[in-house]
């Protein structure tokens, strides 16, 4: 609603789901009278907490795409109601579920995961955290990569890069790059035991698509709330750091000061 890129898009893709034979409502409410699962899509993340706070309380089991919320505090709030009213939620980029990544955080290619280097275009939009819009992309492949208990991150950061360097608590290091000039893409490289390779880029939605349906079949999320919440304390760190000049921030820090673990 705030995004024009986004919302000049909305009426031709009505008109296009239309002559698929599917319903349109006019409100969440309306929808959550007709179905049993709920997909999230709006781009912009304002609106959010609102739609999610619905779908929640009718109980229903829902995908939210990316950014979960354009604010920190948002994200923790949608995630602690979850939790207390015990509905399945789940949020994830696509580019976590390249087939190469896959392959790699199995083990099969080059065993254990050491360290890893990203790179994403990393626009920014007003009124959400910076990583959230487009650097997700980075951050998400990380994750899937490293896995959870990063330490502490420290971003440097000018109008045409950003760079975030991350150390987990075993002392692993992975980074990610934002680019917002030039020539961009998604890729990476991934340091391990027997061998460095690239990660590979964007594949397409087909590999998220695959696990949103085995979450709606399932109910449980391929990626737990604890490592989602983690990621999006890591993109909260990361503006920490900018508006810090670029200071080492804790990730510890960021849980303590909105009481993720009470």
């Amino acid at each position: 609603r705030n995004i024009k890129s986004s919302y000049d898009r909305i009426p031709s893709y009505i008109e296009k789901i239309k002559t698929k034979g599917v319903e349109i409502t006019d409100s969440i409410a309306d929808l959550l009278t007709k179905c049993d699962v709920v997909l999230l899509e709006t781009n912009d993340g304002t609106p959010r907490l609102d739609q999610t706070m619905q779908v929640l309380k009718a109980g229903k089991p829902v995908f939210i795409d990316k950014p979960v919320a354009a604010k920190f505090a948002d994200v923790v709030n949608i995630y602690k109601t979850a939790e207390k009213l015990n509905v399945p939620v789940f949020s994830s980029s696509a580019l976590r579920y390249t087939p190469t990544i896959d392959s790699i955080r199995s083990g099969k290619t080059i065993g254990k995961v050491l360290g890893a280097d990203i790179f994403t275009p990393a626009p920014t939009q007003p009124g959400h955290m910076d990583l959230a819009w487009y650097g997700i992309h980075g951050v998400e492949p990380l994750y899937a990569l490293m896995g959870k208990n990063c330490k502490e991150i420290q971003r440097s950061y000018t109008p045409d890069t950003d760079l975030i360097v991350a150390k987990w608590e075993d002392g692993r290091m992975g980074t990610v790059r934002g680019i917002k000039k030039g020539a961009d893409g998604y890729g990476g490289t991934v340091f391990g035991e027997k061998g460095i390779v690239p990660t590979g880029g964007y594949q397409g939605y087909e590999g998220l698509l695959v696990k949103i349906l085995e979450f709606f079949k399932t109910n449980t999320p391929p990626v737990s709330n604890a490592e989602t919440l983690e990621i999006y304390t890591f993109i909260e760190a990361a503006d920490e750091s900018k508006r810090n000049g670029g200071k080492v921030v804790q990730l510890k820090s960021i849980a303590e000061k909105y009481k993720l673990n009470s």
